[in-house]
């Protein structure tokens, strides 16, 4: 019985992903509806608090969105871009990845790749090398974001456990941020240069002109930048308030209040302050792209991580023995597994809400699963995720591309490189720092 329930859960998966958007939550309350009414499973609470964080920050977000607040960031990156050139294969994923750890989300890295494109071009530097990895570093920051979905997802499950989000922090940042500059070293020098390069040469022959972008003429006003002031200061206080306990009230002689409460009334508060002293209009606020995503999210969260956790929770009993000295043993099985499931699942925050409680139920530490936290990062295997698709229409030379062979993609070593390298050294910084 327990592999029918099993192959409900992959069907699950596997539909709700090819359906997209709310189909992967949808889907999950299709596999949940089998595994309770047909299999008399009984299902688990779904996971309120991390839902309510994501939906804070979301909202959040798209009000820093509205009020212009992400306009002016990608001017502030644009400026940093054309100001150092002959280093775009550097300066490209790092710009990227301040922008996801400030913002929360990936989708910001969108209004960068063209810039990316373009100036990589007028330096003769082959595109494919900045975009491939600023596209990998605007996933990656996901993981190292206080404020992204993920992290806040990650928090939820193991603040139980003693973890606070500047623990997390300290591993996922250096993690991340070396992974990601060690790997743009490495391509630095993949593929031919771009004038020697065959496809770039035929496409010049072809008649290829590359018209330069031009930067909004519109003006940034001070709401924009002033909302972007109140969104960092909330991504400070939450880190603040996460390092020292005491800062948060208190309710009795054992009850402080907790995080994922914490980050919610924050949010939720910057959101208030950017409606009504940013000007932000609320129904721009809800039909942009942030929030939209974010509410994606929600749902995909919703009905899968409750489907999994209803599954793995109801066979803990059969799953626990065959496999959890495994696990304690080599705990980069576990990371194989996350790595996998991300891809299946196309969301860093639901993978973490389906995957993590189990490894906690199997025994792993906590601290163990923060050092495997990036391992959610395997977006960039299918060149199926958004960003992707734009780099590749982006780069108009032809050099970031999807191989013949689908897989080997000009994002698959920059992404294999990044991920194993934040790996390793995840695991090295939890045993100095944690």
């Amino acid at each position: 019985m327990i592999f029918l329930q099993f192959a409900v859960v992959l069907l699950a998966i596997f539909i709700g992903a090819r359906l997209g958007g709310i189909g992967l939550g949808a889907m999950g309350g299709v596999g949940l509806a089998i595994l309770t009414f047909g299999f008399n499973l009984e299902p688990t609470s779904p996971p309120i608090d991390v839902i309510l964080m994501i939906l804070a920050v979301v909202t959040a977000a798209a009000t820093l969105q509205a009020t212009g607040g992400m306009d002016y960031l990608v001017k502030v990156a644009e400026k940093l871009l054309r100001k150092n050139p002959k280093a775009i294969t550097f300066m490209a994923p790092f710009a990227t990845y301040c922008f996801t750890f400030f913002a929360g989300t990936g989708h910001v890295a969108y209004s960068l790749l063209p810039v990316i494109s373009e100036v990589a071009h007028e330096q003769k530097v082959r595109p494919e090398r900045p975009l491939s990895i600023a596209v990998i570093a605007s996933q990656q920051a996901i993981v190292a974001s206080p404020i992204s979905a993920a992290t806040v997802a990650l928090l939820g499950i193991l603040s139980p456990y003693g973890i606070t989000l500047p623990q997390i922090l300290m591993v996922t940042i250096p993690a991340t941020l070396l992974g990601i500059m060690f790997s743009a070293f490495v391509i630095n020098k993949k593929g031919a240069e771009l004038e020697d390069d065959p496809v770039y040469q035929k496409k010049l022959q072809e008649g290829l002109k590359l018209s330069k972008s031009k930067s909004s003429n519109d003006s940034i006003t001070k709401e924009a930048k002033l909302s972007v002031i109140f969104f960092l200061a909330a991504a400070v206080a939450i880190v603040v308030l996460g390092s020292f306990e005491q800062l948060r009230p208190s309710f009795g002689e054992d009850s402080v209040m907790s995080m994922p409460v914490t980050i919610q009334i924050v949010m939720l508060s910057v959101a208030a302050l950017n409606l009504i002293v940013c000007k932000a209009d609320a129904e721009k606020v809800a039909s942009g792209s942030v929030f939209r995503a974010g509410c994606i999210a929600v749902v995909a969260i919703l009905g899968i991580a409750w489907l999994g956790d209803t599954f793995f929770q109801a066979n803990m009993d059969t799953i626990e023995p065959h496999i959890e000295g495994m696990v304690t043993t080599a705990p980069w099985i576990f990371a194989f597994a996350l790595f996998v499931m991300s891809i299946l699942l196309n969301s860093q925050a639901a993978t973490t809400v389906a995957l993590m409680p189990l490894g906690l139920a199997l025994g792993i530490s906590p601290v163990l699963l923060i050092a495997m936290f990036p391992a959610v990062n395997g977006y960039f295997f299918l060149p199926n995720y958004g960003p992707i698709i734009a780099a590749i229409s982006f780069d108009k030379t032809g050099t970031t591309k999807i191989g013949k062979y689908v897989f080997n993609h000009s994002f698959m070593i920059p992404g294999l490189i990044t991920i194993i390298t934040s790996l390793a050294l995840g695991f090295l910084f939890v045993g100095l720092f944690l």
